[in-house]
This record gives structure tokens, C-alpha cells and sequence, in this order.
């Protein structure tokens, strides 16, 4: 058994005993929340994001409130209308799975943002609150946290020098300003959801897959992409919203409102999943260096010269579409910058 097999296996065992432990916790609480997930179940945000925000919902309730993940109640594009509908309690969702449902969101996507995805992520949620808010983008749903995946880069299935190479590649792209980006890097874009990533590079049905590095490990990118190219800062990053049903969140009492809303919900949540991110994007780098038959090439000057007239290209077009939503996208910009980094 390979070392990365066996830490696979050490953390999905670890995660059982959480499972295994929340489990117990929720037989002792008077409401237990239910979490719609997707992406496999040893993944950082299974792993740990959601068995950490349920420490934080019990912390912050006495234990009154808990929660329990359950997976396979939709595919990650329907994840919204599983908690609109009560299906669900929360769950999580990649803005650029549901194209023209989200348009502000974008925001926090674009290239060019110095920071991790703990640092985007508390700025996602402040420039949120001071002026996305009231666009009411994730309508019928309450918003309790905002996150962003760490750099998204490129993995391919052959050798990346250059920019020049990606052009004409079939590539998986997420959506949003990953959208954007690979278009203005002529690639030919494959929408497939993360879950299905292994499965459309194995077959070969796809070249390549624009993602964060935490895909190297949890994805298994390793083994089916074990090219990585790298451009500093990012070709992009990727919104993710954590929302919650109204209707439950009213049902809560009074008391167990106002702590979720001061101890939980909004800035402390949206900066630990970051965290949690960051964490993943790391072991996944260690993962592609430790591998060798992977490699991992970083963009030359030149490569990131053309890139960068390439980003202006992609950020005046979000700005366009930002404005003509009423929203002052220089400033929001402006603030996400500020706000990353201090």
C-alpha cells in the first residue's frame, strides 16, 4: 500500500469515528440539522469543513442544536433546490454549476487576487454584506457562508509547457469565470460536475481539467492528470455559497437564532472553510511532488505577461456585468483587495 493510499485511508477512518461521534452527540440534542454533500466523502469539505461547523453549531447551542451529513440526495447543480424544497437543511454550492443564476458571484472569481482562499473567503463574505447583499442572488435560501477554492489551476493528462500548449485541448471547466477564462484561452469546454472528473479524463473524453490543487489528492488527479501547470495567483478562483432553509432556520428558538447569527453564520463560518481549503490545496501539492510520474511546471514570465492581458480581457468583462446589475464592481474590487490584504 502506497503512502498516499494509506493516508487516504487514515483520513476517511478518521472521519467514520467523527461521523460515528456526531452520531452520538445527535441523540443527545432536541434538533438535528441535516447537510446535503457531495464530492467524496474523505474530501476536505466532508472531512472536515461540515464535522467542524457542526462543533461550532453545538459550541454555540449548548448542544441543543446539531447536524449530520447525508450524501446522494441530488447531484452537486440541484444542491439548491434541495434545501429550498426541505429535502435538506444546508448544503453547499458551486455558483458556477447553475450559469446565469449567479452573475455576482463572480466577483470573488476573477484572476489577479493575491491572498489564499482563507483570506478571499472572510473578504467574499464582508464585501458581500456591504454590497451584494441586497441583489438577493441565492433568493428562497439563507446564505450562512461564502467561500472561495484556493488558485484554480490546470491538470492535464499530457505535458503543459506553455499557454501556447492549452489552446484546442478539451478541458473540463466549472463554470463562472472559469468559463470566461478558458474562452479566452481557446480551450474546448467540457461541463461535467467534480464528482464525474476521474471518470471523463480516465475515459479520455477530456485532455485536461481547470481546479485547485486540493483536486490532485481528492479527486485523484495524481493518477489521471499528473501534469500540473501552475500560473502564480491563479487563472482564477471558484464561488461556493453555504445555505441553510429559511423555514428551518425560523423554527429554531430565539436564543439558538442569535448565537448561530453571532458565533456561526456569516464571517466565522466563511473563514474556516477557507482555512479548511487552504489545508487541502496543500496536501495536494505535496501529493503531485511526492508522485513521480507527476510533474508540475510553473508559468513562465512571458506566460504570465500574456496571461495577464488575458485576465484584463476576462475582469472588464465581469465588471460590465456587475455594473449593469447596479453594483459598483471597481469598488467592490477595490474592497476585496483591501480586505485581503489586511
Amino acid at each position: 500500500m502506497s503512502k498516499f493510499t494509506g493516508l487516504k485511508s487514515a483520513r476517511i477512518l478518521a472521519g467514520a469515528a467523527t461521523a460515528a461521534l456526531l452520531s452520538t452527540q445527535a441523540q443527545t440534542a432536541d434538533v438535528t440539522l441535516t447537510i446535503s454533500s457531495w464530492a467524496p466523502p474523505s474530501h476536505a469539505m466532508n472531512a472536515e469543513m461540515w464535522p467542524n461547523l457542526i462543533k461550532m453549531i453545538e459550541g454555540a447551542t449548548d448542544g441543543k442544536v446539531t447536524a449530520e451529513i447525508r450524501y446522494g440526495l441530488a447531484p452537486p447543480p440541484a444542491q439548491m433546490d434541495v434545501v429550498m424544497d426541505g429535502a435538506a437543511d444546508i448544503t453547499w454550492i458551486f455558483n458556477g454549476y447553475n450559469p446565469g443564476r449567479f452573475v455576482a458571484t463572480k466577483l470573488i472569481e476573477l484572476p489577479g487576487y493575491e491572498g489564499n482562499a482563507q483570506a478571499a473567503s472572510t473578504a467574499y463574505w464582508r464585501v458581500y454584506e456591504a454590497m451584494l447583499a441586497d441583489l438577493d442572488e441565492h433568493k428562497g435560501v439563507k446564505v450562512i457562508g461564502l467561500m472561495t477554492h484556493g488558485p484554480g489551476q490546470f491538470h492535464s493528462r499530457k505535458p503543459v509547457n506553455s499557454l501556447a500548449d492549452i489552446g484546442g485541448m478539451k478541458v473540463r471547466i466549472g463554470g463562472g469565470v472559469a468559463g470566461d477564462v478558458g474562452a479566452a484561452l481557446r480551450m474546448s469546454g467540457i461541463r461535467v460536475p467534480a464528482p464525474k472528473v476521474y471518470e471523463t479524463l480516465d475515459s479520455g473524453a477530456a485532455d485536461a481539467v481547470a481546479m485547485p490543487a486540493e483536486g490532485r489528492l481528492s479527486f485523484r488527479l495524481t493518477e489521471v492528470a499528473p501534469h500540473f501547470y501552475t500560473m502564480p495567483g491563479g487563472l482564477y478562483r471558484g464561488a461556493f455559497a453555504l445555505i441553510m432553509n429559511e423555514d428551518t432556520f425560523a423554527s429554531l428558538s430565539e436564543d439558538q437564532q442569535k448565537a448561530l447569527q453571532e458565533k456561526v453564520f456569516g464571517e466565522p463560518l466563511s473563514t474556516m472553510a477557507g482555512a479548511v481549503w487552504d489545508a487541502a490545496d496543500k496536501r495536494g501539492i505535496d501529493a503531485t511532488a511526492a508522485d513521480a510520474e507527476n510533474t508540475m511546471t510553473v508559468a513562465s514570465a512571458s506566460d504570465q505577461e500574456a496571461f495577464a492581458e488575458i485576465a484584463a480581457e476576462v475582469i472588464n468583462k465581469v465588471k460590465a456585468e456587475i455594473n449593469a446589475m447596479g453594483v459598483d464592481a471597481d469598488a467592490a474590487i477595490a474592497m476585496i483587495r483591501e480586505e485581503m490584504a489586511n
